[in-house]
């Protein structure tokens, strides 16, 4: 197995007071914090959203737009997503993320690095865009995947907050990123789609538990550590509600950074993929983990201009 070692960057220091203390030794009184920074800072930038697209985001933490994009668009993606989840040579790496119980690909990392066509899709206006627009400037990706969930065996993933993760394990300081999930197959209510809840984004809930060394190795099969407490979770979710977009493949899910989100498992015979891309902005990139000791491979968190290999990041 490959191992990735860490950026220079990361050993940066960040000058100013953590906003977001998390994986924290002791329960607080409060269950949350509120957000320091505004959710929508770009709305003078032009761009593809309107300006209620732009006050659903704000509220909610998420946007879904159907038919994002055309068939002929979807199907040659799906063809390259088949292509990659074969490769044998994938299956044993550390950007491969494997079923728990079997070896199946579940994630499939640096996807951008890996395939130009998903390389292009990254680099489209269409998704730049919209991401400077939500962001307030210029972004990055900070981190690309592709997930499938086989029909029966897709497990669900727990309740987090994704910003609480970067945050405590790789190092970004503040909330000017951007989540965006392109659907390739068909999400319906029993094939695990992605659940969130709306209005989370507002505050920054705090996890307890001091990060293992090593972590990604078992977070990303199975999360235990950066997960909300049950009590912040059940006032968020009686306040606000769960929500699940469903729709055809072509869709675009747009969420904050901050917004809590989890999923089921794949009950169904019907698998779901989707391509994932994390927008950050370029002077929000990473320095030193606020949360653990060592940050996570490069291939979980690239830095601007970073050019990332099977082999390993150079800039």
């Amino acid at each position: 197995m490959s191992v990735q070692t860490a950026s220079p960057r990361k050993q940066d220091t960040w000058t100013k007071q953590d906003r977001y203390p998390t994986r924290l030794r002791r329960s607080q009184e409060a269950l949350w914090r509120e957000r320091q920074e505004a959710v929508v800072k770009g709305r003078h930038l032009d761009g593809p959203l309107d300006a209620t697209q732009l006050d659903a985001f704000e509220r909610d933490g998420f946007l879904f737009e159907p038919n994002f994009l055309g068939h002929d668009e979807v199907a040659a993606l799906c063809e390259e997503l088949a292509a990659l989840l074969a490769r044998d040579d994938f299956r044993d790496r550390d950007f491969a993320i494997t079923e728990p119980d079997s070896q199946e690909i579940r994630s499939l990392f640096a996807v951008h690095f890996l395939s130009q066509r998903f390389a292009q899709l990254a680099a489209d206006p269409r998704l730049t865009g919209r991401a400077r627009q939500i962001v307030g400037g210029d972004v990055y990706v900070h981190q690309s995947r592709i997930n499938y969930k086989p029909g029966f065996h897709g497990k669900g993933f727990n309740w987090h907050s994704d910003f609480e993760t970067w945050h405590a394990e790789d190092g970004m300081p503040e909330m000017h990123a951007v989540s965006a999930s392109i659907v390739l197959t068909d999400n319906h209510h029993f094939n695990g789609p992605l659940m969130l809840v709306p209005g989370s984004h507002k505050v920054f809930v705090h996890c307890l538990g001091e990060t293992p060394d090593d972590n990604h190795k078992r977070s990303l099969k199975q999360q235990e550590f950066g997960v909300p407490s049950q009590n912040a979770l059940r006032e968020l979710i009686e306040a606000n509600g769960i929500q699940a977009p469903t729709g055809a493949a072509g869709g675009l899910l747009l969420f904050d950074c901050n917004t809590l989100h989890g999923s089921n498992a794949n009950m169904s015979p019907d698998p779901r993929s989707n391509a994932f891309f994390v927008f950050n902005r370029r002077d929000n990139a990473c320095v030193r983990p606020f949360g653990a000791k060592q940050p996570r491979p490069a291939f979980l968190a690239h830095a601007p201009d970073e050019v990332w290999t099977p082999q390993g990041a150079t800039h």
